[in-house]
């Protein structure tokens, strides 16, 4: 009994070296625009090497042969001549992330959020508040990639305002969002989207009938959303936040109490909010309301497809109804302004954005990513292992593959052509199959160069420690991504040991 403590504090001595190491390697490399900029020589030098060589790849599903495009040849310069600008303008994450600035940049700029924080979360046991943090970035893929912009920030400015390591709680929120992506206990738009392409192979299939639902991985997904969220704060508490010590920024020192001003703006913040969320649930309800599908649903509809803009409104509402209460917006143009210094702040992220975008369109016009992705695939399929241990191997094989094709949906339209039918002939369920994969999918998100929101995350961590660089985060990161991971394998393995269904009528295995 006496020896656990020392092979415990051996063994958390031992993972802090690990983690201290990878970090100064990492802040070793160039500054981050410089690294994307090598990174994008880089991938013009591979892909003259292997188009020079002939290398072609066969396209899952459709069978068309795609070679792999040099961008050292006329076709490759013209492409990088008349696409930059329209890489970098067109660059999704630029677009989210300054028009949701917008509306969190006025709600923060007039005070809201630290009001907010003091009347709400402050008065909160805070053992929970690691929890709920990792609970709310889990749950936060209702919002699609907005979560990525929102609740990293907000969670480590609690951290911070409860005298905690913000970088703590920065990683947290990133880790929910990021390595939590695919859980939910409500079916999102990334269920609908990756049955869809599985319901696609599998109807390829001659005499395979088998649709594949959104809530085929339901019963997975609500039970993994607990599993992570204990999982993610474990992590952060034990290992992360120990690792980090005291937060010797510049710290505010003890918070004033909220005034009656300030109670006053915030409780007209929340009830323009409600109103707001009121009014947008009428018209959700509205018959044949045009935020949803023909068909009347909600996944997939106009109204997720215009979350963004339905966020970024309700974060102007409710910063403009505390502005005006607290005196901090006395006109239109106090509006304007506030938004001005949200962009100020977002300058360096524009920048780096530029550089980062022309690597990442340079790598997916060449095919290089769909290339390894294919051969690693086929590669597994040689193997013939049976059983569940192929289970595995694809799962690993995923989580690598997620480092190179951070688009999941992407990632799937190449992997489920190969794997489903493979694991079809094996009597394996094509939604089990899934489940395996967006496990791995996920896992893996948040140390990935190709994830274009690790950029964002790192302008969010230089406000807190200007010296914060990619081994910094990377190593912050790390430990969330395996300990996900290797729970989330435990918990599959689980389900299909124990018999237990994934979704409603789904097992391991086909009833054929």
């Amino acid at each position: 009994m006496k020896l656990e403590p020392e092979v415990n504090e051996k063994s958390n001595k031992g993972l802090s070296k690990f983690l201290n190491g990878i970090e100064r390697v990492g802040n070793k490399l160039p500054d981050p625009f410089m690294l994307f900029v090598y990174l994008a020589l880089f991938t013009i030098l591979l892909s003259w090497f292997v188009s020079s060589l002939g290398v072609t790849v066969v396209q899952p599903g459709t069978g068309e042969e795609i070679p792999i495009k040099s961008l050292m040849s006329g076709e490759g310069l013209r492409y990088m001549l008349t696409s930059m600008l329209e890489n970098f303008t067109g660059f999704k994450p630029l677009g989210l992330v300054l028009a949701m600035m917008l509306g969190i940049g006025i709600a923060d700029k007039v005070g809201l959020l630290e009001t907010a924080i003091k009347s709400t979360i402050l008065k909160a046991p805070k053992a929970l508040t690691t929890y709920a943090i990792i609970f709310t970035g889990i749950l936060g893929n209702l919002a699609s990639d907005a979560a990525f912009v929102i609740i990293p920030p907000l969670a480590a400015m609690v951290f911070y305002t409860i005298g905690r390591h913000p970088l703590a709680g920065l990683a947290a929120g990133f880790a929910g969002v990021g390595s939590g992506f695919t859980a939910n206990v409500i079916i999102a738009g990334t269920d609908a989207l990756l049955s869809g392409i599985s319901t696609e192979v599998m109807q390829s299939i001659p005499n395979a009938d088998i649709v594949v639902t959104p809530v085929d991985n339901w019963y997975f997904m609500v039970v993994s959303v607990v599993v992570l969220s204990v999982t993610g704060a474990l992590v952060t508490d034990k290992i992360v936040e120990p690792r980090l010590g005291n937060y010797e920024g510049d710290a505010k020192g003890e918070l004033e109490q909220t005034s009656f001003v300030e109670k006053r703006g915030f409780r007209n913040a929340f009830l323009a909010g409600l109103g707001y969320v009121a009014l947008l649930g009428i018209a959700l309800a509205w018959p044949g309301s045009p935020l949803r599908n023909d068909e009347g649903g909600i996944i997939p509809s106009p109204f997720l497809d215009g979350i963004v803009p339905i966020i970024l409104i309700f974060f102007i509402v409710i910063g403009v109804a505390y502005g005006v209460t607290v005196s901090k917006i006395n006109s239109p143009a106090d509006v304007s302004k506030y938004m001005g210094e949200a962009m100020k702040d977002m300058s360096g992220f524009i920048v780096l954005i530029f550089a980062a975008a022309q690597f990442i369109a340079y790598f997916d016009w060449t095919n290089i990513g769909t290339w390894i992705a294919v051969s690693g695939a086929n590669f597994l399929g040689g193997l013939e292992l049976n059983g569940i241990i192929i289970i595995l191997g694809f799962v690993f094989l995923t989580a690598l593959m997620n480092l190179l094709v951070f688009s999941g949906s992407a990632q799937w339209a190449l992997e489920a052509p190969i794997f489903l039918k493979m694991f079809y002939f094996m009597d394996f369920h094509p939604a089990f199959v899934q489940a395996a994969y967006r496990i791995a999918d996920s896992s893996t998100n948040i140390i990935t160069p190709m994830n274009p929101y690790i950029i964002i995350v790192l302008a969010f961590m230089k406000e807190y420690d200007k010296k914060a660089g990619l081994g910094t985060l990377i190593s912050l990161m790390l430990p969330y991504s395996i300990a996900f991971l290797s729970v989330w394998i435990v918990l599959l393995l689980g389900f299909a040991l124990l018999g237990i269904p994934v979704g409603p009528g789904v097992d391991m295995y086909l009833n054929k």
